[in-house]
């Protein structure tokens, strides 16, 4: 498979990133640091920024499926990157897309009808980063493509422990942290089947 990368320098999309090679995948993976080399031979970088059109059209130009690992910013990064990425799937027929949002923007369980960041289950002062998330997750389902967005919880660094707990558009009860690998593991499994489509997914311990 040939998986357009965004992102691949974060905690998450280093670990999709290790998975997509141990596989024998080939990567093409946009990134900002003109000192980065490549040192394997299926890995490809790309010098730029998600934010600019032409540098994600050559990211996901020959891929078959997108993954963005994107961190947000206070300056809208994830709405300015998927502005670029759906409509460069839709010109180059990539289909496939799955990327890292937050728990916050699964449904409420005790408020029906609202985001968790907007419900008594968050306990976030600011929501810059779940709003942005937010923006990026309703850009999803309305591109017409095979979308899913991974939601964990709290994500330290952690260790890799294999087992976990997923949930559809909501979080799982008593949540607690997911590492950034058991994170990275399940997104990636994404990428090898067809479950999810369409759907957010909760996960955390």
């Amino acid at each position: 498979m040939n998986i357009a990368l965004f992102g691949a320098t974060g905690r998450v999309g280093s670990v999709i990133l290790e998975r997509a090679l141990e596989d024998g995948h080939q990567v093409q993976a946009l990134v900002r640091d003109p000192e980065l080399k490549s040192n394997h031979s299926n890995l490809t970088y790309i010098l730029g920024d998600a934010s600019v059109k032409e540098d994600v059209e050559k990211t996901i130009s020959g891929t078959d499926a997108v993954v963005s690992a994107l961190g947000t910013d206070k300056n809208d990064a994830l709405t300015k990157s998927m502005i670029h990425i759906l409509p460069a799937m839709r010109k180059y027929g990539s289909r496939r897309i799955i990327t890292i949002g937050t728990a916050g923007i699964l449904d409420s369980k005790r408020e029906p009808g609202k985001f968790r960041f907007h419900s008594s289950e968050s306990n976030r002062r600011l929501s810059t980063a779940a709003e942005d998330h937010c923006r990026a997750f309703l850009m999803l389902k309305e591109a017409g493509l095979d979308w899913t967005v991974v939601c964990p919880t709290y994500l330290p660094d952690g260790e890799r422990v294999g087992t976990y707990r997923t949930e559809v558009n909501t979080l799982p009860d008593e949540p607690s942290s997911i590492s950034m690998y058991d994170t990275g593991d399940f997104a990636y499994s994404l990428l090898l089947n067809s479950e999810h489509v369409r759907e957010r997914v909760g996960i955390t311990y």
